[in-house]
């Protein structure tokens, strides 16, 4: 951050939430730390068959972090539930031993509450990370996490968002009794400031004229990767999609070449070598390729715990993403018909 931005102060409401960020997570995991220790005696006495997650928009991209995480060290198999299956067609659900992980600034949405309630019904132990203590999804749960974001005024969730990260982060740590993960996690609200300083205002000149991009990332980078391709239609009314760096290889690859705009967003793990190759492959297309990399790159990027590195991407991505609204003659805090409680059936 530059010593005029610091001084300026945020341009956003966008930009002065996600950087409220840090004071979010230290408050949620100070709140839930007996809260995370319950669940994940919890679930060792009584391993779920598998886990079922239940979200929508950007609480549905950190379900999709949840997934990796909970796979990769727990070995539970994780799915996204398709809401419409309740609230729509009130198919009936297996009963089973199931961890029912549902994920909600809000927890108002009708769809979502009526897909917890079918999994409740089905004998799924019910975990809600929610930001709006009083909701109704708060009412169905067995045990409550509390994400202690505060109120978002904006439309886009950025620190709700970012403390839903580190909530699921929590959890696993809990339940796979990962110190290292653990202690990672005590860092977090040290280290977010840290990257939201970070300068990625080199991204702006080559995408303030952009039309289509794809964002790129893979394992526990994937979920942000799909948060960033969301922010960028919402508040920047730039068409954007997201893609695993090995899943863009079997065809979306192919629209690639001079010209087109790629976000690829590395990291410290294995899963990143791949995120690189993808990106020097579409830089050898002529493609505007900006690589955000521990390991450097285009746009610079803190070094942490692998399942940390995404908290601190988004993080540095959102002031960007501010930037590059305003610098497309938009508003990111009251993006055109959209509004923050989205309420589907």
């Amino acid at each position: 951050m530059t010593l005029q931005r610091a001084i300026e102060g945020p341009k956003t409401l966008m930009e002065r939430e996600a950087g409220e960020a840090a004071a979010a997570v230290a408050a949620m995991l100070a709140a839930n730390r007996a809260a995370f220790a319950a669940i994940g005696e919890r679930l060792r006495a009584a391993p779920p068959a598998a886990v079922v997650t239940c979200a929508r928009g950007s609480s549905d991209h950190a379900a999709t972090y949840a997934k990796y995480l909970i796979e990769t060290m727990t070995g539970t198999p994780t799915a996204s539930a398709a809401l419409s299956v309740a609230s729509l067609y009130d198919a009936p659900t297996l009963a089973g031993e199931r961890l029912c992980l549902a994920i909600s600034q809000s927890g108002q949405s009708p769809d979502l509450i009526a897909a917890v309630e079918q999994q409740k019904r089905a004998g799924a132990f019910v975990v809600a990370l929610v930001n709006a203590e009083d909701a109704p999804l708060a009412a169905l749960a067995d045990v409550v996490v509390a994400l202690k974001a505060s109120p978002e005024k904006s439309v886009a969730a950025t620190k709700s968002y970012i403390a839903s990260l580190a909530a699921i982060a929590a959890l696993v740590a809990a339940w796979a009794e990962d110190a290292a993960l653990g202690e990672a996690l005590d860092g977090l609200p040290d280290a977010l400031p840290q990257a939201f300083a970070l300068d990625w205002s080199a991204a702006i000149p080559a995408l303030v004229g952009a039309t289509n991009l794809f964002v790129l990332a893979r394992g526990y980078g994937y979920g942000v990767a799909q948060e960033a391709a969301l922010k960028f239609k919402e508040t920047a009314s730039l068409h954007a999609e997201s893609f695993s760096a090995a899943e863009v290889r079997h065809g979306p690859m192919a629209i690639v070449g001079d010209g087109f705009r790629v976000l690829a967003l590395g990291g410290s793990d294995r899963a990143a070598e791949s995120v690189r190759e993808a990106a020097a492959e579409f830089r050898g297309r002529g493609a505007t390729v900006l690589l955000a990399d521990p390991a450097g790159g285009d746009l610079p990027a803190l070094a942490a715990h692998p399942a940390i590195e995404p908290m601190l991407m988004i993080q540095s991505f959102y002031r960007m993403a501010s930037d590059l609204a305003l610098a497309r003659g938009r508003n990111p805090d009251s993006p055109p018909h959209l509004n923050k409680i989205t309420e589907t059936l």
